[in-house]
């Protein structure tokens, strides 16, 4: 890696209002709660910021990640190399017009689920317990009981490249727990969304039923990453490990959880080591039982 001091120089002149840290532990950054350090760990504060981090990554030559707030992915012990681009707080604004929201990539999905319940909106009651950012959950057209991103999402602001244009839905490509800049690897940096006009009082129930079914049915008071594995075609993941024995299988601090076998968590003193060999663990029984190769929904980054 270049000398790190003139990479830091190097992004402050180009971002001057992101936070930027060195030697950041990952750790801090993911819901596992696990990872090693990021080389350089920067937090821009608006779309154009995030460009030019990407563009001074790829003028340096040195790899460059963008997350959000790290809901859906596992690092490595080894850490991340390179730059680690972070869409939180400093990009996490919210505009409402009538039906219409627009929320920045950084802005948490349940912040958004509130500002629209607040308003009498409905049609984002699914993703109030969704612990993802805007961002994230439009790349990955995140869901839950029943709704998604691509049922109420109008356009998003996408960086392609070097160019920041707005996407469609339909040009988004949405499909389960895949879209379009999924794929190519562009980046989300924000979304309009279109709602109805609802009642307050049954959006409040609604969402406080989900909240309730949530703690009965999931390991909330754990650190993990939501469900470990993807959803294989005819079965439900969650199932299979149950019905494979492993609820509750342990590998050093990782876990399959006794609450929910599709959640791997973290008891408390876990590595993203023993997480991995826990997830390889999985696959290989439910493998040799139901010869269902189970998918990991989670994803792996960084070095070992």
């Amino acid at each position: 890696m270049n000398n790190r001091e003139e990479i830091v120089s190097k992004l402050q002149a180009a971002c001057p209002g992101a936070l930027i840290l060195t030697d950041e532990p990952m750790s801090r950054h993911t819901t596992f709660r696990v990872g090693g350090p990021a080389d350089i760990l920067i937090q821009p504060s608006s779309s154009e910021e995030v460009g030019a981090a990407i563009k001074t990554a790829k003028d340096l030559d040195i790899p460059v990640y963008v997350m959000g707030n790290g809901s859906n992915m596992l690092v490595k012990d080894g850490g991340m190399e390179g730059i680690v681009v972070l869409l939180g707080e400093r990009m996490s604004e919210i505009r409402r017009d009538g039906v219409m929201i627009y929320a920045e990539a950084g802005a948490m999905l349940s912040r958004l689920s509130r500002e629209a319940l607040n308003a009498g909106l409905k049609g984002l009651v699914f993703a109030s317990g969704i612990p993802g950012t805007v961002g994230g959950a439009v790349v990955m057209n995140a869901g839950a009981y029943g709704g998604q991103m691509a049922d109420v999402l109008v356009r998003a602001k996408v960086l392609c490249g070097e160019e920041i244009i707005w996407m469609t839905r339909d040009e988004l490509e949405m499909g389960y727990r895949t879209t379009k800049p999924l794929r190519e690897g562009w980046i989300v940096l924000g979304a309009e969304f279109e709602l109805e006009e609802g009642d307050i009082t049954a959006l409040t129930a609604e969402t406080n039923e989900l909240s309730r079914k949530r703690r009965e049915k999931q390991p909330l008071s754990l650190p993990s990453a939501g469900s470990t594995f993807k959803r294989p075609e005819g079965y439900f993941a969650g199932a299979l490990i149950e019905q494979a024995g492993l609820k509750g299988k342990s590998i050093g601090g990782a876990q399959v959880s006794e609450l929910h076998a599709g959640f791997v968590v973290n008891t408390g003193e876990a590595t993203a080591s023993d997480i991995l060999r826990l997830i390889e663990h999985i696959q290989k029984t439910v493998y040799g039982i139901n010869g269902v190769m189970l998918e990991p929904e989670v994803r792996i980054v960084g070095r070992d």
